[in-house]
Order: structure tokens, then C-alpha cells, then sequence
């Protein structure tokens, strides 16, 4: 590809990610339109890959999204993975827990959305949601009914979330399913536009919400719980990548190598037929070619 965005926007473990000097609106030196192509051909390779993984059966993906509101989630799912076999990959929209989900621990509903061996699996939003909206708005922690106070969500108690992320990510990892997390590192000024393009074309007024401008006002707060998290959490078997996102065609190009790179790493192959099988398949062909 000639790009090498897996290196470039790699959060490594015991690395100090700071938000603020990582610029939103990095392009590189790709344009627009060598953007667009490389797309197309990557994707190509995606579906093979994908396919491959399936054949294989051995290995999972999962790729984690978390954006603050607008950076590009849905139409990088949809624009990177509109080629790949629908019946390898699933996408999970995670709102807010239901009155059944908050009565299990915080990661449940996740694990019950995990991909099969075989397949892909993304997360819209995550378990990272209780370290985000669920570190900024405190209260929320309470609807889990084991804490009675906010004065109890104290530095140990976010310590204890963060390792509980952590050894759920790298169960997963010691039992065959690859992780990816990508945090789509968009603007304050872009997110700006995008929520006035969403109130000024019809089309797009089903995807605003009051309550964007709401939680927009959290916006320092937010970025603050991106970092630590981050920080907390990138580790060699799950690590974050932070991708520029304030221009969607870049966004797009380097997710999709990065997706890419992983599942290359994972050394995929098809199976291998024993020779009683192989003798079967000949029969079979001889059979068919036989045929009157």
C-alpha cells in the first residue's frame, strides 16, 4: 500500500498518549482521490481475507470503535466493510445498557456479542463506554445498583474497571480472537460542522439529537477519559490506535490497513484436505465428468 498507518497511529503499552498533540486533521501525504482508490483496492483484499478467516476457523477479530458524536463510526463501518460476506462479520450497537443488562457486571452484554471463530466482529461503542460517558457522568455507575453514592467512584474504583478491561481483553486474546481498538480522533470545530450539517440538511436530521449538544458541553471532560483510557488500556495483545478523523477518506484508508495488517499477521490458511479426501474429490470429479 506504500502507507504505514499501522506504526504511525499506534498507541504502544506504557506509552504517554497525549491528546492534545495528535493532530485531528493528519492527511500525510495521501490526497482525496489516492485515497479513494487505495480503498477500493484494499477492500478487495479485505474480502479475501475475510474469507480466509472464515475458511480457517481457527481465529476471531474484533474491532473496537469509540468516537466522541460525529467523528465517522457509522460510515466507516459502512465504507470499509460494505464488501466483505455478511455471513463472517456483525456489527453490535451498543446504547445504553437495558434494565437486564445492568443487572450483570458491566463487560456481560460484551461478551455475549463477541465473534465466532471464523468471524469479524465490530463494536460500535463498547465496554469502554464505562470508562467514558460513564466517568463523566458518574451517576450512571449507580443504575448497576451495587453502589449506593457517587462519592464512592474514587481513583480505586476506576483502577478496578481498567484492569477488569484489561483481563477481559487479554482472556480473550489467550483464546484466539485478535483485538483492534481504534479511537476516531476528531476536532471540536469539525464535530461543530458535522452536527450543523446534520440540522441543515433534511436527510441528515434523523442523526441529530438535542442531547449531542448536551454532552458536546462535556467536551474537555471527554477528551480527558479518551486519554486515560487509552493510557490504561493499550497493551501489546489489544492495542489502541488513534486515527485522525477530522477528514473521513483518511480515516477510512488507514482503519482498513490497519484491519488489514492485523488479519495478515494472524497467518490465515485454508484448509488442508487429507488424502482420503482428496481421493473423494476425485471421485467426485470423475463421477460428474462422467456423466450422460
Amino acid at each position: 500500500m506504500g502507507y504505514n498507518f499501522s506504526d504511525h497511529f499506534l498507541i504502544k503499552e506504557n506509552s504517554k498518549f497525549e491528546i492534545k498533540k495528535h493532530n485531528t486533521n493528519y492527511k500525510g501525504k495521501i490526497n482525496k482521490d489516492e485515497a479513494k482508490q487505495l480503498l477500493e483496492v484494499e477492500k478487495e483484499k479485505l474480502r479475501v481475507l475475510q474469507e480466509k478467516l472464515y475458511a480457517d476457523g481457527s481465529q476471531s477479530l474484533l474491532i473496537i470503535l469509540q468516537a466522541m458524536d460525529a467523528a465517522g463510526k457509522d460510515s466507516l463501518i459502512e465504507h470499509v466493510f460494505g464488501g466483505v460476506n455478511p455471513q463472517g462479520c456483525e456489527v453490535t450497537s451498543f446504547k445504553g445498557p437495558s434494565t437486564k443488562e445492568y443487572s450483570h457486571d458491566f463487560i456481560w452484554r460484551h461478551y455475549l456479542a463477541l465473534p465466532a471463530k471464523g468471524k469479524i466482529g465490530i463494536f460500535n461503542r463498547s465496554h469502554y463506554e464505562s470508562v467514558l460517558v460513564c466517568k463523566v457522568h458518574p451517576e450512571y455507575n449507580l443504575s448497576e445498583e451495587v453502589w449506593k453514592d457517587v462519592k464512592q467512584f474514587d481513583q480505586k474504583f476506576w483502577e478496578n474497571r481498567y484492569e477488569s478491561i484489561r483481563n477481559f481483553e487479554k482472556h480473550l486474546a489467550n483464546n484466539g480472537t485478535k483485538i483492534i481498538k481504534i479511537f476516531l480522533n476528531v476536532s471540536k470545530e469539525e464535530q461543530k460542522e458535522r452536527f450543523l450539517d446534520r440540522i441543515n440538511e433534511d436527510d441528515k436530521n434523523w442523526k441529530f439529537s438535542s442531547a449531542d449538544i448536551t454532552e458536546r458541553g462535556f467536551w474537555d471532560d471527554y477528551q480527558k477519559a479518551y486519554e486515560e483510557a487509552i493510557n490504561q488500556t493499550s497493551t501489546e495483545s489489544a492495542p489502541w490506535f488513534v486515527i485522525p478523523a477530522d477528514q473521513k477518506w483518511f480515516s477510512r484508508v488507514a482503519a482498513i490497513q490497519i484491519i488489514i495488517d492485523k488479519l495478515e499477521e494472524m497467518k490465515l490458511q485454508y484448509p488442508k484436505l487429507s488424502e482420503k479426501e482428496k481421493n473423494g474429490l476425485a471421485e467426485s470429479k470423475a463421477k460428474l465428468e462422467n456423466e450422460k
